[in-house]
């Protein structure tokens, strides 16, 4: 019998249940996965507690790696004993296998190991659209990245010095720094001891940043909006802090007549030539070597809820995986 995470109410960590679950065999354009890995994500978080609405009872979970085992009517382009892994709908990750539509499958390369491909492929391809996609930033530009030593982060500081760009990072401690600093972070601001866009400033020459990544939200975005030199962009991808405050128009004027983005991942791999053109970019730099995967934390699929009070305590460090 499969077993899965789901929980039937929203709330703390503690309404997530280990339960027996039914997979069943899959339909049509469906195949049935065997996970070897599943991925941990502050998103995760946010259906939990109900800030991202599901029907209840739900599953957990968007991102995954695996093999096939078995596969649907009128499917085409995967078979059964292929490595794939995904990111994105339905809810359902946080199992032991499940019943998956192909339109979000991904065929894994040999070079990449499904723990890998777990702790990246959110994260890689969320860097991926960020930094080829958001903004034509060139060799030599100066970002400003929230939460570098998080798993987005430490993916985006190397990709970064892949691209030229020097990496303006924030983190919390001396350990994160020291962390970020390792994956290529050129400069660390401790965002709770020091004024943010100050230091900015004071690294830019008084100009700004032409981009900011912040997946923080709340407690963030005026010091990410005071950053930005005239005509930058503020690229909200995340609220790990709470959502982003209302946007008054007149103060993108008054900051320098800066723009504010809201993406969202699924709509930068909805066209699968895309995606794959992304996830080729992002498998080749991790197989060569030049892009580092962390997974400094390691859980049991049952331990769903103790992974899920270290990730809103802070106490995790670049990824997380659930190891089956």
């Amino acid at each position: 019998m499969a077993h899965a995470i789901r929980f039937h109410e929203t709330g703390g960590p503690d309404v997530l249940r280990w339960e027996e679950v039914e997979v069943g065999a899959p339909g049509p354009g469906e195949v049935r996965i065997r996970h070897a890995a599943v991925g941990l994500n502050f998103a995760d978080t946010y259906f939990r507690t109900g800030l991202y609405p599901a029907p209840l009872p739900a599953g957990l979970g968007v991102e995954g790696a695996g093999t096939v085992e078995a596969v649907g009517p009128g499917v085409t382009g995967f078979a059964e004993g292929d490595r794939v892994t995904y990111t994105g709908s339905p809810l359902g990750a946080y199992s032991t296998e499940r019943v998956m539509p192909t339109g979000s499958l991904i065929k894994l390369p040999d070079a990449i190991g499904f723990e890998t491909a777990a702790a990246m492929t959110m994260r890689g391809l969320t860097s991926a659209y960020l930094l080829r996609r958001i903004h034509p930033l060139k060799a030599g530009d100066t970002v400003l990245l929230h939460a570098a030593a998080g798993g987005v982060g430490l993916i985006l500081c190397q990709w970064a010095k892949l691209l030229g760009l020097t990496v303006i990072g924030t983190v919390s401690s001396t350990e994160k720094a020291e962390l970020a600093r390792a994956h290529g972070c050129d400069h660390v601001v401790y965002y709770r001891e020091e004024d943010v866009a100050a230091r900015v400033r004071e690294l830019t020459g008084g100009e700004g940043v032409p981009v900011v990544f912040d997946s923080v939200g709340r407690t963030t975005f005026a010091g990410s909006l005071a950053s930005l030199r005239r005509r930058g962009l503020l690229v909200c991808f995340g609220t790990a802090s709470g959502p982003v405050p209302p946007i008054d128009a007149m103060q993108l004027a008054l900051h320098g007549s800066v723009f504010v983005t809201r993406p969202a991942l699924a709509d930068y791999i909805a066209d699968p030539a895309e995606r794959a053109e992304l996830a080729g970019e992002l498998f080749g730099h991790v197989a060569a070597g030049r892009i580092r995967i962390e997974i400094n934390q390691r859980y049991s699929l049952k331990d769903a809820a103790q992974a899920h009070r270290d990730l809103e305590g802070g106490r995790t460090t670049g990824s997380s995986v659930f190891v089956l």
